[in-house]
């Protein structure tokens, strides 16, 4: 995600968590790790499987690991803490129905549709109007030719769900965000999954509309958090008569689907959007989430100023969505603290989301894990992939996070159920 979401003093932070509903109970005192195992959310269904247990018995001896470890035995369930991020795409392939079922089944209790358009005025779940390339198996089918850019050796496609109607993109199956450009055969192009996730699920992978992803989370029992996100201006243009027709229509999907506005948290990268959905649409509007694409890899990186925080405020914007990256910072004894930038946005008393957990190699620790982990490059305080661990516990409790978007939710929602996050 890119730039175009609170850390209060302990005793604060309760008050802070309204926006997300009830999500972080009685903690966020300090260093308290006391025992909190409330009987709250959907229990029975979750299923967290090996990585978290994994993990947590990889980190070294600790007061964070002694109590990670105190709750093996469960129970588990849904938290709202713990957010399915495009699903759960570390092994499925993202914004599918199997990657969606999978989020939820590992106690997400919010899952993810980025909401695009076909050529025909769909709204469908894909990260980018213009990722079919890389995302589906289009370019191995007969619908390459209606790309904008059609694959053939040596050339870079660019496939968008606008280029072709809703029945067609229906055709298409979800695959492993990835690309061997080198390829000489467009089955060959459909390769280049990253070492670190899998193409193990590529087998299947069911394409949704935005209504179908809608019912998808009724069934599941589970939250809604779409991103609208960014088109071509003359596609948008001529499909909505404007970004605001475009953005109305995603709220109005929901309206009449009969979503409780309470959940359902709408996110764009755009402010435009957030402002709209504020002033017109202010049932939604009350907790949209402003999403901030702020580069943790850029030197000094280009936040958003104390004015810029001020103005926001100013204009009805409660939640503030940064990624991992920019809310933590790495001190003199070489442990992960609060940035000067989560402590700023805090300051204002926005709510906090961030982005994305489990979207980085860390098998080396911090050593080239770059955009996510880019406060900590030479890996001072991030060993090795237990240490991820590390980071959440201080988004968790020193800044305060309401919830962590993850591309695995199991890892965020053990820590959610262990911590009594709900």
């Amino acid at each position: 995600m890119p730039r175009s979401l609170q850390l209060a003093a302990p005793a604060a932070l309760l008050a802070a968590l309204c926006s997300f509903a009830a999500l972080a109970g009685d903690y966020g005192r300090g260093d308290d790790y006391g025992d909190r195992h409330d009987d709250k959310g959907s229990r029975g269904t979750v299923q967290l499987g090996d990585r978290p247990f994994f993990l947590i018995d990889g980190l070294d001896d600790s007061r964070l690991k002694d109590k990670l470890q105190s709750c093996k035995a469960g129970p588990f369930y849904q938290s709202s803490f713990s957010i399915a991020h495009r699903g759960a795409p570390l092994q499925f392939p993202e914004h599918t129905k199997e990657s969606y079922e999978a989020g939820a089944r590992q106690g997400a209790g919010v899952v993810e549709c980025d909401v695009t358009f076909t050529k025909d005025g769909e709204l469908v779940c894909r990260h980018d109007e213009c990722d079919l390339h890389t995302t589906t198996n289009i370019v191995d089918t007969d619908l390459n030719a209606s790309c904008t850019v059609p694959w053939a050796p040596g050339v870079t496609p660019k496939c968008c769900a606008s280029d072709i109607t809703l029945a067609q993109f229906k055709t298409l199956k979800g695959k492993m965000d990835a690309s061997n450009p080198s390829a000489t055969t467009s089955k060959g192009y459909l390769g280049g999954t990253a070492s670190f996730r899998t193409d193990l699920y590529n087998s299947r992978g069911t394409l949704l509309t935005l209504k179908e992803s809608i019912a998808l989370n009724k069934k599941l029992g589970v939250k809604h958090t779409p991103e609208l996100k960014a088109g071509n201006p003359a596609r948008l243009q001529t499909v909505f008569g404007g970004q605001e027709g475009y953005a109305q229509k995603m709220i109005d999907t929901f309206k009449a689907a009969g979503v409780n506005p309470k959940d359902v948290y709408a996110q764009s990268f755009d402010v435009r959007d957030v402002l709209y959905w504020i002033k017109n649409e202010p049932r939604f509007g009350q907790q949209a989430v402003y999403l901030d694409d702020v580069d943790p890899s850029s030197p000094g990186f280009p936040r958003l100023t104390v004015e810029e925080l001020k103005q926001l405020k100013k204009q009805g914007v409660k939640i503030i969505a940064p990624p991992i990256g920019v809310l933590l910072a790495v001190n003199s004894n070489d442990e992960i603290v609060p940035s000067q930038y989560a402590l700023d946005i805090k300051s204002f008393g926005f709510d906090i989301i961030t982005w994305s957990f489990e979207r980085a190699d860390l098998r080396n620790g911090g050593v080239g894990a770059g955009f996510y982990y880019a406060f900590d490059p030479t890996g001072r305080a991030l060993k090795k992939d237990s240490d991820m661990y590390k980071a959440l516990d201080v988004l968790a409790r020193k800044v305060g996070v309401i919830g962590i978007f993850s591309d695995w939710p199991a890892t965020v929602t053990y820590y959610a159920n262990c911590m009594g996050l709900k």
